[in-house]
């Protein structure tokens, strides 16, 4: 059995990488068209997650027209499949490409960091997350991506030496303390990137609070992991300058999080990423169910701010 699944995984991956690759190449006219043609498919034929994004947008934005959320909703669609799209081209995409359409504006913050100790990136499901590992190609510590860990293993390594490629290494959220903590103790300079916003299963978060007004469950590993060892803490904000390209300026939340109060960091990042949706909500996502807890009482699972 194990041999068959493992056959079925190896097929999938040689039947579906020539495409991805050719996708990867097509220049910009074509690479977006393909992305609105993707786009009608899955947003107006497949109505991908649609009751999910409605009922997100609903929520937190009860003061908006129907018209704005429609409207709000098409442009995520489009920025959705972009989104896509452009995590397929980092196949093909070279230091000097990506620098381009992926600018920091402000570098030098991290470097000077760095200097002194380790660091932790928090950022959001915001603008292009993808592209946030090429902030490897900059600092000169050794970087670090927490990520999902793909079910096919063979599409997961693949991921593994894209993502080198950008001196970055890729670990699982369960492989995270240990990584930190065993860097810390032995006098690692490194550099962490997490995206902070997702929502942690309610029987196992440790604090609740509001997001965008609404009471759930919040994701606070950074935060503890941080305070523990007294690393820096910055938050990445992302803006989409326009279609493909982007731009990321580092935000100190704490240079030594250890002399922060408890919650502090998670609190400060919260607002941040808050703003950063307010500001381009189209942006953000909405796919998820970020808010699915918000009915359960937070009491019987942790304390709440």
């Amino acid at each position: 059995m194990p041999i068959i699944f493992f056959s079925m995984q190896l097929l999938a991956f040689v039947l579906i990488y020539p495409f991805l690759w050719v996708v990867s190449i097509l220049p910009h006219r074509l690479f977006y068209g393909l992305s609105d043609f993707a786009c009608f498919f899955i947003y107006r034929v497949f109505g991908y997650r649609r009751k999910v994004v409605q009922e997100n947008l609903n929520l937190v934005f009860p003061e908006k027209s129907k018209n704005e959320i429609n409207r709000i909703e098409k442009d995520f669609y489009k920025h959705l499949c972009d989104t896509f799209l452009e995590m397929v081209k980092t196949m093909n995409l070279s230091k000097e490409s990506v620098a381009k359409k992926y600018q920091i504006v402000n570098p030098e913050v991290l470097l000077e960091i760095e200097k002194e100790r380790s660091i932790i990136i928090l950022c959001a499901h915001y603008a292009n997350w993808e592209w946030n590992v090429s902030i490897n190609n900059y600092v000169h510590s050794k970087g670090y991506a927490v990520y999902q860990k793909v079910n096919n293993s063979y599409f997961d390594n693949f991921i593994r030496k894209v993502r080198a490629r950008w001196n970055t290494t890729l670990i699982t959220q369960a492989q995270t303390a240990k990584t930190v903590i065993k860097n810390f103790r032995n006098n690692v300079r490194a550099t962490y990137g997490m995206v902070s916003d997702q929502s942690p299963q309610a029987h196992r978060a440790h604090y609740w609070t509001d997001f965008m007004g609404i009471t759930v469950p919040i994701f606070n590993g950074g935060e503890i992991l941080a305070r523990k060892t007294g690393l820096a803490t910055v938050f990445l904000k992302v803006s989409k300058v326009k279609r493909g390209h982007y731009k990321a300026e580092f935000i100190p939340i704490a240079l030594n999080s250890k002399e922060t109060k408890e919650h502090e960091i998670t609190n400060t990042f919260l607002r941040l990423t808050e703003k950063q949706i307010r500001e381009k909500p189209e942006y953000y996502l909405w796919t998820h169910k970020r808010w699915k807890h918000r009915d359960k009482k937070a009491a019987a699972f942790a304390d709440v701010n």
